[in-house]
C-alpha cells in the first residue's frame, strides 16, 4: 500500500484553508479546487472575464499536476463550477482551447459542470481534477 503524500508547488496559489494543494496516493493525483489566483500574490484575478478566469485556474491546476509527476495526458477527469449558468458558452471556449493545447494523446479529460455559489464573490469559476499517473 502506497503512502498518502501532500502535492505542494509555487506555481499554484497557496491553499487558503486547511487542505492541500492536491494529494497523490499511488498512481492517484486528486487537485483542490482552484480558481483563478495569481501563486505569486494569492491575488483573485480578471474580475468578471470568466474566459480569462478559465485559462488562469486551469493553469493552475496543470502545475498542481505537474508538481505530483503528471502530465496533463494523465488527468482523467476535470469537474468545472460555475457562478452563472450564462458564462457555460465563453468558459467552455477558454477551456476546449486550453485543453486541446495542453492534451497531446487526443484523449480528452471527461469533465462535469456544476452551477454554484462559489466561496468567494470575484470568483466566476472553480476547477478541480483527478489524474492517474502511469510512470
Amino acid at each position: 500500500m502506497s503512502d498518502k503524500i501532500a502535492v505542494r508547488t509555487a506555481d499554484a496559489p497557496a491553499p487558503a484553508h486547511t487542505f492541500s494543494q492536491g494529494v497523490r496516493k499511488g498512481p492517484f493525483v486528486q487537485v483542490s479546487g482552484q480558481g483563478p489566483v495569481d501563486p505569486a500574490t494569492n491575488e483573485y484575478l480578471h474580475p468578471g472575464d470568466v474566459a480569462a478566469q478559465t485559462t488562469r485556474t486551469l493553469m493552475n491546476v496543470l502545475a498542481i499536476v505537474e508538481a505530483a509527476g503528471a502530465t496533463f495526458d494523465d488527468v482523467v477527469m476535470l469537474r468545472v463550477y460555475l457562478t452563472q449558468r450564462d458564462d457555460f458558452a465563453v468558459m467552455n471556449e477558454a477551456y476546449g482551447e486550453f485543453v486541446v493545447k495542453h492534451t497531446t494523446t487526443g484523449v480528452l479529460p471527461s469533465r462535469t459542470t456544476v452551477f454554484t455559489g462559489l466561496p468567494r464573490e470575484e470568483m466566476l469559476v472553480e476547477i478541480d481534477a483527478l489524474a492517474v499517473v502511469t510512470d
